[in-house]
């Protein structure tokens, strides 16, 4: 009994110390985030979420270890993939600004037709996140940002679900068809039939 009251009042005195050695690790954190940033906010931002991983995962820290040099290797990960997020992000929109269906695009609206039994069919037959998505986008004209804020999901999300959603529907189409449906003219075969 008094082993674990004792063992609880050491990680009690360590949880302290590691609380303690964080907040005077704090203004070379920020020297370090101001310098990888150049920007004051961004630099605060890049601290803030360091210190929510260290303390997400401080069990994984070794007591006795150098707190400074593991603090500046989370913030310089932190930071590098902050980078490669936003990097993702910029290409997404990039390429989204040159589709046609994405949000850039200002033309009105067409009224499309009905679509035909079998392709309605195979809507139904998909994965509900996806028949969703390509109703919304494809059939509905939702840019790929709406129907991202629509199921609150990223834009990658919508575009990743979009190419699986098409290519079962071709799939499908064809197969449900024997074959002469061409994969090739898709939906807007379908949609003009």
């Amino acid at each position: 009994m008094q082993r674990s009251s004792h063992q609880s009042l050491t990680d009690h005195h360590i949880a302290i110390d590691f609380d303690t050695e964080l907040a005077r690790l704090l203004p070379d954190l920020r020297r370090r985030a101001r310098r990888l940033t150049e920007s004051a906010a961004v630099a605060e931002d890049l601290v803030q979420d360091t210190l929510e991983r260290a303390l997400r995962f401080r069990r994984s820290f070794v007591p006795g270890s150098n707190l400074r040099a593991w603090m500046m290797r989370i913030l310089s990960n932190t930071f590098i993939s902050t980078r490669r997020r936003r990097t993702i992000e910029r290409r997404v929109l990039e390429q989204a600004a040159h589709d046609p269906n994405g949000w850039t695009c200002g033309e009105p609206c067409v009224q499309r037709p009905a679509l035909i039994p079998s392709l309605e069919r195979a809507l139904d037959h998909l994965p509900p996140r996806i028949g969703v998505t390509l109703r919304l986008v494809d059939l509905g004209d939702a840019s790929y940002r709406d129907a991202a804020e629509i199921l609150d999901v990223p834009v990658g999300t919508i575009m990743s679900r979009l190419h699986r959603g098409r290519t079962r529907l071709a799939l499908a189409l064809e197969n449900g068809s024997s074959g002469k449906f061409p994969v090739a003219q898709g939906l807007s075969a379908a949609l003009s039939a």
